[in-house]
């Protein structure tokens, strides 16, 4: 694999360092010492050790993790059975199969009664606005809210509680091991509850963010036919009100015009009270929350159910549903290149184990860290390392239900501050949305509780890098740059904090179990330094197993393409010292041939070709200078920056296509 070997910690990062990286042998920082004397993972040789047992030895390697978590039967046959060739038959993956668990068990019941922690802090959040309908004391809010307040938090064993008591409820509302659930929520306490409580009783949970609309939730309903619906009133994105039950309302009609009427909706009371006009509500409502408007949502008689009256009458003991490891544990949708969402599929126990693993490892988890992913639960990030991953190692967490800019542009780093935060995960995104706010909004606060910080969602360009390495982290912690993706279920391209020496934007070496190669476009695997196809040779527990309801859109979209491997989509360099970089995605391109579809008025008046963009040496994209050649305006002002100006040149000279 051409792993480099350590180097002495490099020094400040200065402007010299940030262009080093962008081209040529890039400049790259060893972790502190201080951070690899009490990492799990101290040092590069011995990631080189671990990486080479988990690709030669899977079996091995995953079954002595697998001992760490409680199984009900232990697996009865072949631990690791798979075919990645549509050459040679349907493709399967399936790790521990007939293996007996619940991963709700594993996260909550198994930390609470073996492992003693019942009284640790499961989640921390501030309490934003309260509730004040009465018994609402008795149902810890654990939220880092919209707003900024005073701090609440909840232990793991009230957490176990609260999922006891929800799945009690699903139970009686007649979901069975197997049923699809439904869930459209903020991030706010019930939507942790909701999805554990499904894993609980084994059924299988589809979160649908809720800034998605109406058609999108009901598009996903009908594709699962999922039987139940978990939605709140409604909620606040900054300063924006959205009324998210109003929504819900739509789609589940959306769903009854095409003949699938979903026969309950739980309604969580997040801010407002209901409004009689469509049928009696049940009962009386309880008053809306303090500092909140009066929020008006229409009540379905014979759908609509109260969360908190139901969780009221649920008793707090519930076993839990034992299942098979190669059962599905939930249905998380992501866009297709055809324009239909895909359900993709992650089981019981080979995403428990990989969630949890990933989590130790990349973010060298300690018992005393507080960990914080800024993530909506709505995405795969929040499913693995908000919930799952965070929970199944005993892990102290941040909820966070506000965005960074509200309701100023400290909110992140004063949050840091105020839970003493020492692993951070957040998107290139937001780092780059703060940048614009320049160093004094993240300096005034201390921050130095931070140890590792992380991203997730795309690849970082090296200037965002440095920013996020040199102010927020003061120079002092290592990054870790995750590529992984919905499928993957967990991290598959990441540096490791007390191990790995990191350049700016790269995702650097593979996790453990991971076998990543770069093929051209005949299938041929490319070694050294090279530039392709990013695929994997061999699954990893992870790994989802199909795409609801339609395997071979599965085979076909990650298979088929280059029989033997799974195929990420991603194009991906990999330089002299062994390193990944991701480069895009292969199949970021106009289609032009469907003039008929789309009409005259939406086509382009031509395209224009390039080996290239115009970027800074730092690797961001000019768009200023792309807008100017889109209207052919040569006059640019100020180039000096630009990496390779030929490509200016070239884009002015060649439209390789005109649309008549």
């Amino acid at each position: 694999m051409g792993l480099p070997e350590e180097r002495g910690r490099s020094g400040s990062g200065s402007r010299g360092q940030e262009e080093a990286g962008a081209g040529g042998r890039a400049q790259s920082w060893s972790p502190p010492p201080e951070v690899s004397r009490s990492a799990h993972v101290p040092s590069l040789q011995r990631y080189r050790e671990l990486h080479r047992r988990s690709v030669e030895e899977p079996r091995e390697f995953w079954g002595d993790i697998a001992k760490e978590f409680y199984w009900k039967t232990p697996c009865p046959g072949p631990f690791l059975r798979y075919n990645f060739d549509v050459t040679k038959g349907k493709i399967f993956i399936e790790w521990m199969k007939g293996a007996s668990t619940n991963i709700c068990y594993n996260v909550l019941d198994r930390n609470v009664h073996e492992k003693k922690l019942g009284d640790k802090v499961a989640f921390y959040c501030g309490d934003g606005v309260l509730p004040c309908w009465p018994g609402w004391s008795q149902i810890p809010d654990l939220r880092e809210g919209n707003e900024p307040g005073e701090t609440t938090q909840i232990t793991y064993h009230e957490l176990l509680v609260q999922v006891c008591q929800f799945s009690n409820v699903l139970r009686k509302q007649g979901i069975q091991k197997g049923d699809r659930v439904a869930i459209y929520m903020p991030m706010i306490p019930e939507l942790v509850v909701a999805m554990l409580a499904c894993a609980r009783i084994g059924a299988l949970h589809s979160i649908v963010f809720a800034g998605f609309s109406s058609e999108s939730l009901c598009e996903r309903i009908l594709d699962s036919s999922c039987s139940l619906l978990i939605t709140t009133d409604a909620f606040y994105r900054g300063e924006k009100l959205v009324n998210l039950k109003e929504l819900a309302d739509e789609a589940l009609q959306k769903c009854q015009e095409k003949d699938f009427p979903v026969r309950c909706c739980i309604v969580v009371k997040h801010l407002g009270r209901a409004e009689l006009g469509m049928g009696d509500s049940p009962s009386q409502s309880p008053p809306i929350k303090r500092s909140c408007p009066d929020v008006q949502i229409s009540w379905n008689q014979g759908i609509d159910l109260w969360w908190h009256e139901l969780m009221q009458e649920a008793g707090d003991e519930c076993e839990p549903e034992w299942c098979d490891a190669e059962d599905p544990l939930f249905i998380l949708y992501t866009s297709g290149s055809t324009g239909k969402p895909k359900g993709v599929v992650h089981t019981v126990g080979g995403y428990m184990l990989y969630v949890a693993t990933t989590f130790k490892y990349v973010f060298d988890f300690h018992a005393e860290d507080v960990f914080w992913c800024t993530a909506d639960i709505g995405w795969i990030t929040g499913h693995s390392y908000v919930t799952y991953g965070p929970l199944a190692n005993g892990a102290t967490s941040v909820l966070f239900e506000g965005i960074p800019t509200y309701p100023d542009v400290n909110r992140l780093w004063s949050i840091v501050d105020k839970y003493k935060v020492t692993k951070f995960y957040t998107a290139p995104t937001a780092i780059r949305l703060l940048m614009k706010f320049g160093d004094e909004p993240v300096t005034k606060h201390s921050r130095a509780s931070l140890q590792v910080l992380g991203t997730v969602g795309e690849p970082i360009n090296p200037e965002a890098w440095l920013w996020y390495h040199q102010v927020v982290g003061a120079q002092r912690c290592p990054i870790v740059d995750t590529f992984w993706q919905t499928e993957t279920g967990g991290h598959m391209l990441t540096p490791l904090p007390g191990a790995t020496p990191m350049k700016p934007g790269s995702a650097t070496f593979p996790f453990f179990g991971v076998a990543p190669a770069i093929l051209n476009e005949s299938g041929e695997e490319l070694e050294g330094e090279a530039e392709g196809y990013l695929v994997f040779k061999q699954p990893w527990p992870g790994i989802m197993r199909t795409v609801y309801g339609n395997h071979e859109r599965f085979e076909t979209t990650y298979f088929k393409k280059f029989p033997g491997y799974y195929v990420t989509g991603d194009g991906c360099r990999r330089d002299q010292d062994g390193y990944y970089w991701i480069t895009g995605r292969i199949d970021d391109m106009l289609n032009v041939s469907v003039r008929e579809k789309i009409g005259p008025i939406a086509t382009p008046d031509y395209i224009q070709n390039a080996p290239g963009l115009p970027k800074t040496r730092s690797g961001k994209i000019m768009r200023r200078v792309l807008r100017k050649i889109a209207q052919n305006d040569h006059d640019l002002g100020d180039t000096s920056t630009v990496a390779d100006p030929s490509v200016i040149s070239h884009l002015f000279s060649h439209r390789c296509l005109t649309i008549q």
